[in-house]
């Protein structure tokens, strides 16, 4: 075997190795981007990254490659951080994360990976209120067991700091994401009778299901940014019950990160997907997506019922 062959060789064994990293890092990315589009792009950059790099000496080629993911999201989120602070017409109120839809039987071992710890919207807008290192620290300590000191290099601070960094954003996690229910079952019942009041405009069967302080952000997209919305409130959210029959006729039920949700599907093509967190058998959040750019961006097929 010659020079070259063997280079190729070693290069193939590589990509094989890396591949049997990517559905861990692309969950790591999603929790840190709350985008499955730009956690693609920080995953691939990381392959880039270990295709130029020294990596005989690596004894742990998984938590390398965590780090270095860790570190490219990091860096992406403190240059949305700057776009926002450049465009005041942007409002993170009523910006949606992107959603992971499937329906049917067959379960994708990917998106199992990605939704693994129950990784809701609702859990993911807070994560978008804390600050780049706030988010990586927890990230990656609170949700995948890397020790501060192997994320301290990384936000450029002692391991002590950092794990303040996590503390500061636990608090504000667990003050802030509602714990949902879980079970299936349960779930369906609530959407279902949620969407039987809402298409037959019963007031009162809505205000029973929602609890009193339930949260409804609606995210239109930038170009219509002037329908976006963030409304709190049993009374009020009930009271734009009309506007989900408006935005999509024709729903059916399907799994919205891993819950029983709503894709609106006139004529097959999937238009706008809606999260329920549901507590104690109450709506408590309802996130509703329904930017037709970023809705053909998940790649969705089809809806066959």
């Amino acid at each position: 075997m010659d020079h070259n062959e063997a280079a190729a060789d070693q290069g193939e064994a590589l990509a094989a190795r890396f591949e049997e990293h990517r559905p861990h890092l692309k969950a790591v990315a999603y929790r840190m981007l709350g985008s499955l589009s730009e956690s693609e792009d920080a995953v691939q950059e990381s392959w880039i990254r270990l295709s130029r790099a020294d990596t005989g000496q690596v004894a742990n080629l998984g938590g390398w490659l965590t780090t270095v993911v860790g570190r490219i999201c990091l860096d992406m989120l403190r240059t949305r951080q700057s776009r926002r602070e450049d465009s005041l017409s942007l409002s993170m109120d009523t910006h949606v994360p992107d959603p992971v839809v499937s329906w049917g039987d067959v379960v994708d071992p990917e998106q199992e990976v990605l939704l693994a710890d129950s990784v809701g919207l609702a859990l993911l807008v807070v994560l978008e209120t804390l600050a780049p290192a706030e988010r990586l620290a927890f990230v990656l300590h609170d949700m995948f067991a890397v020790p501060f000191d192997e994320v301290a290099p990384i936000v450029e601070r002692t391991p002590a700091a950092t794990r303040q960094l996590a503390s500061r954003a636990r608090r504000r996690v667990q003050g802030s994401a509602p714990r949902p229910d879980n079970d299936p079952a349960r779930q369906r019942e609530v959407v279902g009778a949620f969407l039987a009041a809402a298409r037959g405009g019963d007031f009162d069967a809505l205000l029973e299901l929602l609890d009193p302080d339930v949260v409804l952000r609606a995210d239109t997209g930038e170009l219509a940014s002037g329908l976006s919305k963030l409304v709190r409130g049993a009374t009020v959210v009930a009271g734009q019950a009309a506007m989900f029959s408006k935005a999509a006729p024709t729903t059916e039920l399907a799994f919205v990160n891993g819950r029983v949700g709503v894709v609106g599907v006139p004529r097959g093509e999937v238009v706008s997907v809606m999260e329920f967190t549901i507590t104690n058998g109450r709506i408590v959040e309802l996130n509703l997506l329904v930017d037709p750019a970023r809705v053909r961006g998940l790649g969705l097929p089809r809806f066959r019922a």
